[in-house]
């Protein structure tokens, strides 16, 4: 029997799946349905009765198009297809009639409110509302919530829809919302006051149709028609979330995330969502050069010239950090190693081999975990790595699958199997029986904690014989941004970053201030921040940030995305490609292009998958040559999620959410 059905909507006839709901059978015919409490990722609550629309031969009043299935309707008294009618006076009268009631207690606040300008209630009152109000009733006011430094509440607009309810159970998997009271006592809040305990809680200032939930730190700061929208991709994790940057001149004043069923759906982690404080702070505007012990501000041309007088004919180590774009890791590599010198950028000390894509990379895309039916997590905590793809997880997890952690147990925000913590737990569960999984779709996931440790590689290869025995499909869970990118175009050295610093005299230090350098070496230092890195270098080359220069960058998955520029770095700093072209130049050996396009030919030209954007690779499956197991539990790859780079730690924002975190763990508890 077919699950396809003929319906006819608006005098047009299409033929659907009969799982869709009358609203979705809409858009497909194209036809738009307002609705105030609907969202395509969240469970239907069918609360808002603004998408309601008339069933023909149906009752005798209209039905809420998100909550009805096309299953539901009855064919004509013929057999004829079911007739749905969206603009019938029936259906006008009865949005015009649902609207009247929402704005009974709307305050008039659009002038003063942060959702003006894109708020749904605003821009559906002028396609259902009316002039006057039959009401004359006081209106009602609610309290306020207090939810932390990131969402900033006005309850008196809302209009109970429940997305930020649903969002919070459901999607980030925090119990901690609700409503409470009936009728006009009826109001959203936390229980107990309580805050919410998530990573991806400003997600709901997306969600919510009014201005109930605003952003805190942008609230009064612009209006949306002020803002230029440049779309780009985030570098706080490697997940390669795609995102807005609006900017107001020069300056970054909001974050947002933008739809991409592929890697992020339409979710943002709060880091990613509200770093943006951190690139306006402690920010290297200027050359400096270390004379008498103290670092001086020079000019461009006299710290280009104080950096190729101090590497030449001198050994060169190039460290590329985690938040470098794959043009400027190729342009260091060319430089570099054109000096005879070592690029290296596994600068956490990973085992990652070069060269093998199925290994540093892995085979799964992000997109499998939703379907896995089992997933195994080994040395990963992928709700502070990853908050989205953890979000992902737990998507998986509601449908059915099975988790399996092998490493340090956390709060996931789901159930799973904690199998242990340690290696011999991992060399127990490779040696199973995994022959019920061939039938099954199945993920494992490692993480950079699992490798880092010095039988990292063992541990990778026993990952791979492991995806081997059950049919699953390998993802290593980078936390680097940059460091796929920086894999594929060989930015790597043998023996790793202790071979790469072994015996050099200088150090060309690109962003990466995840390491100490020790004292000995002389430091070339090229970033966005005065950071670890800017403080132990003797010459300081302002670099941009992520939002300031276009940038290839490659996720945990190995997809290419490319990040525009959204607006121009502070003082005299320049593009890193840049930097390092014009470097080359004054070292009396140029690099081949002159212009990001130019660049971007002759790396598609070296590695033709970067030239593939948004396209990911199938990696040819190289199993690593198995090694004996260390001893010792697995450690995680992060020690304070809000922390983990220059531009994080520059935060005022992150800073606070990370104190508030940490008060969290170290919460008294009272005697029983």
């Amino acid at each position: 029997m077919s699950n396809l059905r003929k319906i006819v909507i608006d005098g047009a006839e299409i033929e659907v799946p009969v799982e869709m709901t009358l609203i979705q059978a809409c858009e497909e015919a194209g036809i738009e349905i307002p609705r105030f409490c609907y969202h395509e990722r969240l469970s239907i609550a069918g609360n808002c009765r603004m998408c309601l629309v008339e069933v023909v031969g149906g009752p005798p009043k209209p039905a809420a198009s998100c909550a009805m299935q096309v299953r539901d309707l009855r064919p004509g008294p013929e057999g004829q297809p079911p007739v749905i009618r969206t603009n019938s006076p029936m259906v006008k009268k009865a949005r015009e009639g649902v609207m009247e009631f929402l704005l009974i207690n709307h305050p008039l606040d659009c002038p003063i409110c942060d959702q003006g300008g894109e708020c749904d209630l605003q821009d559906q009152a002028m396609a259902y509302g009316v002039d006057f109000s039959r009401f004359r009733e006081p209106k009602r006011a609610v309290e306020d919530l207090q939810l932390g430094p990131l969402v900033e509440t006005h309850m008196t607009r809302c209009i109970s829809c429940t997305r930020c309810v649903r969002f919070t159970t459901e999607v980030a998997g925090v119990q901690v919302m609700g409503q409470t009271g009936r009728g006009e006592d009826a109001e959203i809040t936390t229980y107990l006051g309580a805050l919410i305990e998530s990573e991806m809680v400003g997600n709901i200032v997306d969600l919510c149709p009014v201005g109930a939930l605003v952003s805190k730190p942008y609230s009064f700061t612009a209006r949306p028609w002020e803002l230029t929208k440049t779309e780009t991709i985030d570098v706080m994790d490697a997940l390669g979330s795609n995102i807005r940057v609006d900017t107001k001149g020069r300056e970054v004043m909001r974050i947002l995330p933008r739809n991409h069923d592929g890697v992020n759906e339409e979710w943002l982690s709060d880091k990613s969502r509200y770093v943006w404080d951190g690139l306006k702070r402690q920010r290297l505007d200027r050359p400096y050069i270390r004379r008498d012990g103290k670092l001086k501000p020079a000019t461009w041309p006299e710290a280009l010239a104080a950096a190729a007088a101090a590497m030449t004919g001198k050994r060169v180590a190039g460290l590329v950090g985690d938040l470098v774009s794959t043009e400027a890791a190729y342009a260091l590599k060319l430089l570099v190693e054109g000096q005879g010198g070592t690029v290296e950028c596994r600068t956490d000390g990973a085992h990652l081999p070069a060269g093998n894509r199925s290994a540093y990379v892995g085979t799964a895309l992000i997109e499998d975990v939703d379907h896995a039916q089992k997933v195994l997590l080994i040395g990963t905590n992928p709700r502070v790595e990853a908050p989205v793809l953890n979000a992902r997880i737990r998507k998986a997890w509601l449908n059915g699958a099975d988790v399996v952690l092998v490493g340090e147990g956390a709060d996931l925000t789901y159930e799973y199997e904690h199998f242990g913590t340690d290696r011999a737990a991992l060399e127990k569960l490779a040696g199973l029986d995994m022959s019920d999984l061939a039938e099954k779709e199945c993920v494992v996931i490692v993480g950079q904690g699992a490798l880092r440790e010095a039988d990292g590689a063992a541990v990778l290869a026993k990952a791979q014989a492991i995806a081997e025995k059950s049919g699953a499909k390998l993802m290593v869970l980078h936390t680097a941004a940059g460091r796929v990118g920086a894999m594929d175009v060989g930015a790597t050295c043998e023996g790793g970053i202790t071979a790469a610093l072994d015996g050099a005299e200088v150090v060309y230090n690109l962003g990466a201030d995840e390491l100490e350098i020790a004292d000995g070496p002389f430091v070339i230092y090229q970033g966005s921040h005065g950071d670890r890195g800017a403080h132990r270098a003797d010459i300081i080359l302002p670099g941009a940030a992520y939002t300031e220069e276009p940038g290839i960058f490659v996720n945990t998955e190995g997809r290419p995305q490319v990040a525009l520029r959204a607006g121009f770095g502070p003082g005299e700093a320049k593009e890193n490609w840049a930097i390092l072209r014009a470097l080359s130049g004054e070292m009396g050996a140029a690099l081949p292009f002159d212009s990001i396009a130019a660049l971007r030919e002759h790396l598609a030209a070296a590695h033709p998958h970067l030239g593939e954007i948004d396209l990911v690779p199938e990696n040819a499956w190289q199993p690593l040559e198995a090694a004996t197991l260390g001893k010792g539990a697995f450690r995680p790859a992060i020690a304070d999620h809000y922390l983990t780079n220059p531009i994080a730690r520059a935060s005022k924002l992150m800073a606070e959410l990370s104190a508030m975190a940490k008060e969290r763990r170290t919460a008294p508890l009272a005697a029983e």
